[in-house]
């Protein structure tokens, strides 16, 4: 009886030392799974905000001087130069419009940052441990084969 209470008590301290390291892997995923989608974010929104600052200062003096020779070529009028400056700040919402959409779809890649994974993995451990009926075969993550319906009378 003592030889079967210690090799039981050797089983827990296995089962509970294998735990403990799933456990340490699955915070280890996670942290990585974070790690990898907030530097996505992070990359987003570093393309935005570069997007802005180059449309701000690269553009400034090009466009004014656009907005001149828009109103030149159309020759609306002496006192009008308005008419080129309302076509060059449409074409500058134009291209405001094309660098958000280009950073809202860099910051959806890694949004929300949820380690997916590793919760997944985590459900599949839990219902191995918590569901597994002794004796039954567990695939290698996690899967169990679901045992053959029993034959019912009648034939149905």
């Amino acid at each position: 009886m003592a030889d079967q209470t210690s090799e039981l008590a050797q089983a827990v301290e296995d089962v509970t030392a294998k735990a403990q390291v799933l456990v340490r892997e699955e915070v280890a995923l996670a942290k990585a799974e974070m790690t990898e989608k907030l530097t996505k974010l992070v990359k987003g929104a570093i393309f935005g905000i570069v997007a802005a600052v180059f449309g701000v200062f690269a553009l400034v003096y090009l466009l004014h001087s656009l907005a001149w020779g828009v109103w030149d070529i159309f020759e609306i009028g002496s006192d009008a130069p308005w008419f080129g400056f309302l076509v060059v700040g449409v074409l500058i919402l134009l291209l405001g419009l094309i660098a958000g959409v280009i950073a809202l779809r860099l910051v959806k890649k890694g949004s929300p940052p949820t380690p997916t994974m590793a919760i997944e993995e985590a459900q599949l451990i839990k219902g191995t441990l918590t569901s597994s009926p002794a004796g039954t075969a567990v695939g290698p993550v996690g899967a169990r084969q679901a045992p053959a319906p029993a034959p019912t009378e009648g034939g149905r």
